[in-house]
């Protein structure tokens, strides 16, 4: 009997229409991170808003797939770490080497990190995406988005009730932030008070965004960040505190000692935690690119590989990344032509190209580790940042010594921001790119279709941050320049990285915080390793790590979210239906993440609209009232949204 089936068709997935539609999604979310960043020092996650928009748009069209939508948000998921670039580049300015944001040095910059990125990260695919157990909290959250929206357009019952679950989560979690935005009810509130001769506090967020990626990521790296949290908040800050006494407020005391010794502390956690990371994944890592040069070779020889197999062919990697070192060296050139560093420019570019590619290297794999361990818009960035920026200070250091005078220190501090800044794009992209090849692992996406999707987002990203920055630049300006407005953005992040430049160039780092830090890192990883050989909750040194860095407010939450997470699973195993109850837990998280990724989006375009950083606030009158008030309606909204998801599982 002749078989009459027709042939399935492969289901849209790189098209051209997705490419714009990704492409015009990211011109507008870099613009809004761009000015929220600068502003309120915060940047809002773009792949999940990515997602649901591509959804409501896509569905017009029937022949659009769960593929498509996939690469429409990895495109514009570049919008939300592209933007990350501001936390460096500001430096420039505030230090006097740039007057406004040259376009094609600006765009060079932030385009050569983030294709690099992408490159560097295609062979770690295997090692952090294939062969681990890491959770990516916001890969799944994505994923679960995207499998959702094909679901329910195909009637199942389970899609539906998950589809109502994502739904009034979403929608509870956007409108407790909207509320908190008029300060009827609070949504962040610290106290501080004195231990003994020192100080400390207590601070946490009403985020259900924070509480659904704690959720997500599990009660072993919830309980490392509860732990860095009280080492930082209760062991560390008291003493350090006690040692410098300030006269004033105890809240401008802790929360100086905090940032200027604390989170030095914390930094030295995070590199020893990130070496041994590198140590513990370098196995897999190059198992992984002997399997990509492996599968390139099967490919050239003609055999079929499996759609998930397919990534970049790995000699396309090695010839893009060297290329792409053609624009650095052009842009190391551009800093020391006709300079007091003139007479040492091939050494000092060739310095820089072999640490962009080395570093960069290395960070690609721990910032794609970090965005498996927490999510990539949780990952302390600038931590790594930081590290980055010492390191390419010191190399100048060795090179010229400190103190080689005003002209040429302020030379190499624009070189080391440069250098700083490529490297964070790689640091950025590269922990972007791996939580969105999670993402299309679970949905069956094509590897190397997301990742030429990833490098033409950089490419959108790279185009519209140049102007942005110079509007931002010429009409408001930043804190600390010469011709500033009333309403100066701050850029926190860009003015601590390029003290720290010419710091290290001076002598005034806080080495003796950071060497603690890494004393500290070893004896966590001994910790860490132990509780594994006797079998019992491991505490990953990475995650205490950024419990030290991170300020109370992120952490607390996201520990809730985590022991939250514990129970409920807890029910779940025992249920009638343990993976159901298992998936709208999921969804119950991700809902979370969604309302409030969205009203991020919202609410970066009304800052942006009124120049205001409460363009929402209606009340005047007591913090007491509107902190308990808000406490209150957290909790209860937190029971009634995982009692809903416990009925959808029946």
């Amino acid at each position: 009997m002749t078989d009459t089936t027709a042939p399935t068709r492969p289901l849209a997935e790189l098209t051209l229409r997705g490419v714009l539609l990704g492409g015009l999604i990211t011109l507008l979310f870099t613009a809004a991170n761009v000015y929220l960043g600068l502003k309120v020092g915060l940047t809002f996650a773009t792949s999940i808003p990515a997602a649901v928009i591509s959804m409501a748009i896509l569905r017009m069209f029937k022949d659009s797939s769960i593929l498509e939508n996939n690469i429409v948000q990895t495109v514009a998921s570049a919008a939300g770490t592209l933007a990350a670039i501001i936390f460096v580049l500001p430096g420039l300015v505030m230090i006097g080497w740039w007057h406004g944001f040259p376009y094609v040095q600006t765009a060079l910059i932030t385009a050569t990190g983030g294709i690099l990125g992408v490159m560097f990260s295609v062979p770690l695919r295997r090692a952090l995406v294939i062969d681990t157990d890491l959770p990516y909290p916001e890969g799944v959250a994505a994923a679960a988005v995207l499998e959702i929206g094909a679901g329910s357009r195909e009637g199942e019952e389970e899609s539906r009730r998950g589809l109502w679950v994502l739904i009034w989560n979403s929608l509870a979690s956007a409108a407790f932030a909207i509320f908190t935005q008029t300060k009827i009810v609070t949504d962040t509130a610290a106290t501080f008070f004195r231990v003994g001769r020192g100080a400390t506090g207590i601070s946490g967020s009403l985020s259900f965004a924070l509480v659904g990626v704690g959720h997500l990521v599990g009660i072993s790296v919830g309980a490392a960040m509860g732990l860095g949290l009280v080492i930082g908040w209760f062991v560390l800050l008291p003493i350090l505190t006690a040692q410098q006494p300030m006269p004033g407020d105890i809240s401008a005391w802790a929360g100086a000692i905090f940032t200027k010794d604390v989170r030095f502390f914390g930094a030295g956690v995070i590199g020893v935690s990130a070496i041994w990371t590198l140590v513990k994944i370098a196995g897999p890592v190059i198992g992984g690119v002997r399997s990509a040069i492996a599968a390139s070779a099967a490919r050239h020889a003609g055999q079929a590989l499996a759609v998930e197999e397919q990534d970049l062919p790995i000699k396309w990697v090695v010839v893009g990344s060297l290329l792409t070192l053609v624009p650095i060296a052009w842009l190391l050139w551009d800093v020391v032509h006709g300079g007091p560093l003139a007479g040492s420019a091939i050494a000092l570019i060739a310095g820089a190209l072999v640490f962009v590619l080395v570093i960069g290297l290395l960070i690609a794999a721990v910032t794609g580790y970090m965005a498996g361990l927490i999510g990539a818009s949780n990952s302390p960035v600038s931590g790594i940042g930081i590290l980055s920026v010492l390191a390419s200070a010191l190399m100048l250091v060795g090179l010229f010594g400190q103190h080689p005078g005003s002209d040429m220190t302020g030379a190499l501090i624009a070189y080391s921001l440069i250098v700083t800044g490529i490297v964070f794009g790689v640091a950025t992209i590269s922990n972007d790119n791996l939580q969105d090849l999670k993402t299309g692992q679970l949905v069956g996406a094509t590897p190397w279709k997301q990742q030429v999707a990833l490098i033409i987002g950089v490419g959108f990203g790279s185009i519209i941050i140049p102007p942005v920055l110079n509007v931002l630049n010429s009409g408001i300006g930043f804190v600390g320049v010469p011709g500033a407005g009333p309403n100066a953005l701050a850029a926190p992040q860009a003015g601590l990285i390029s003290a720290l430049a010419k710091g290290v160039l001076s002598g005034d780092a806080n080495w003796t915080m950071l060497g603690y830090g890494a004393l500290a890192g070893v004896g966590l990883i001994v910790l860490d390793e132990v509780l594994g050989m006797l079998k019992l909750l491991r505490l990953p040194p990475l995650g205490v790590a950024l419990g030290i860095y991170l300020p109370m407010a992120v952490i607390l939450p996201t520990v809730l979210g985590s022991v939250l997470g514990w129970f409920y699973d807890r029910w779940a195993r025992r249920s009638a239906n343990p993976e159901v109850a298992e998936r709208m837990g999921t969804l119950t998280a991700t809902g979370m993440i969604v309302g409030e990724s969205l009203w991020g989006v919202v609410f970066a375009l009304i800052v942006w609209l009124t120049n205001k950083d409460a363009p929402l606030r209606l009340r005047v009158g007591h913090e007491t009232e509107a902190l308990i008030g808000g406490t209150l309606l957290f909790i209860a909204i937190l029971a009634l949204l995982y009692r809903y998801a416990k009925r959808a599982s029946r």
